[in-house]
């Protein structure tokens, strides 16, 4: 990693959670590529993992790149449900249809 995380870098993911659309869901990478760190989707997930001490940020709304709910956010699910985010049969957001477009 080139930076080291501080809070500045942590703000800076968090805020890009932010502008996530209601019923709308970004991936970790996209997340990382939006704040010009291409390679770092898992540092992005690490944050997420932590955001609740930052303050009340939608994290429910990031999913990996196929879809894939967090494994440890058991509301997740509902969350995005009753945002009217739709599911496919494996279980996974359907993200050609919910992927926000930043």
């Amino acid at each position: 990693m080139g930076k080291i995380m501080n809070e500045s870098l942590i703000y800076e993911i968090l805020s890009a959670v932010e502008e996530i659309p209601f019923g709308r869901v970004a991936s970790y990478g996209q997340i990382a590529r939006l704040i010009g760190r291409d390679k770092n989707a898992r540092l992005v997930g690490r944050v997420l993992s932590m955001a609740e001490y930052y303050g009340q940020y939608p994290c429910h709304r990031v999913v990996n790149h196929a879809g894939r709910l967090a494994p440890s956010f058991t509301e997740q699910r509902e969350l995005l449900m009753s945002e009217g985010v739709g599911f496919l049969e494996n279980g996974c957001v359907d993200m050609r249809r919910y992927q926000w477009e930043a």
